[in-house]
């Protein structure tokens, strides 16, 4: 796999390779990118499926969805074109998917899964759509969270994961609910049995004119999991924006 930063994610598996949540521009309304730089390389643009864990547009970034070829899949929660109709517009082939559905593209096998977040665009909007993690198994299990805390039932829907890529922060000085810190992904990894943990969902995006501000919620929570993790016996991997996991995909 390959970190990209905040949610972004491409996992290769069978010779598919899954893209996660694409945030590719230098900014995201209010936020830029405060480390890394906007991605780019192998199957960026071009990956075989596209996944949405949810609607919020630090992960459904319309102008990053722009940027990929016409015809890849995106997989969405379901009513979440009727939600966010610029959906149409810019995918050809939109998969809705509820928690249990499964998809099969190439190789692999995706899998939605519950996530204990708000799924809405907007904060006061209606809750229709709700929030999704994707499990992508081929030779391996690898399990994407999105957005999510831990809930009561995660352990019955994602178990002994060999890959787990779980939110450890956010993209501002607070953490709201349904969110991890590192303690809680964590009690994550433990309750899912991950045979391996990268944190994502942290050290990326930022408010604008808010770097003095609260500087460890940006740089800290990475480490900070990896810390309590290994302390526990985990096996876990720090990365930066960009780097990968594995080795480098084929070209």
């Amino acid at each position: 796999m390959r970190w990209l930063g905040h949610a972004t994610t491409l996992i290769a598996d069978r010779g598919t390779v899954v893209l996660t949540d694409p945030v590719l521009t230098p900014r995201v309304a209010h936020l830029r990118r405060r480390r890394g730089l906007p991605p780019t390389g192998p199957h960026v643009f071009d990956p075989d499926v596209v996944v949405l864990s949810h609607l919020h547009a630090d992960h459904t970034h319309l102008p990053s969805l722009r940027m990929i070829a016409d015809d890849v899949p995106i997989v969405v929660p379901r009513r979440a074109p009727d939600a966010v109709p610029a959906l149409r517009a810019v995918g050809s082939r939109l998969i809705e998917v509820e928690p249990g559905d499964t998809v099969q593209i190439g190789g692999v096998t995706i899998r939605a899964v519950p996530a204990a977040h708000d799924g809405r665009r907007w904060r006061r909007g209606p809750h229709t759509t709700a929030a999704l993690g994707y499990v992508v198994s081929g030779d391996s299990q690898t399990y994407f969270a999105g957005d999510t805390d831990v809930y009561p039932d995660l352990g019955q829907w994602v178990a002994h994961a060999d890959l787990a890529l779980l939110p450890v922060g956010g993209w501002g000085p607070t953490l709201g609910a349904g969110h991890m810190d590192p303690q809680r992904a964590v009690l994550a990894a433990q309750t899912i049995g991950a045979r391996r943990t990268v944190p994502i969902h942290y050290g990326t995006l930022w408010p604008i004119g808010m770097d003095s501000v609260r500087p460890g919620k940006f740089f800290g929570p990475g480490a900070d999991f990896v810390r309590r993790a290994r302390r526990d016996g985990l096996d876990v991997c720090e990365l930066l924006p960009g780097d990968y996991l594995g080795g480098q995909f084929r070209t």
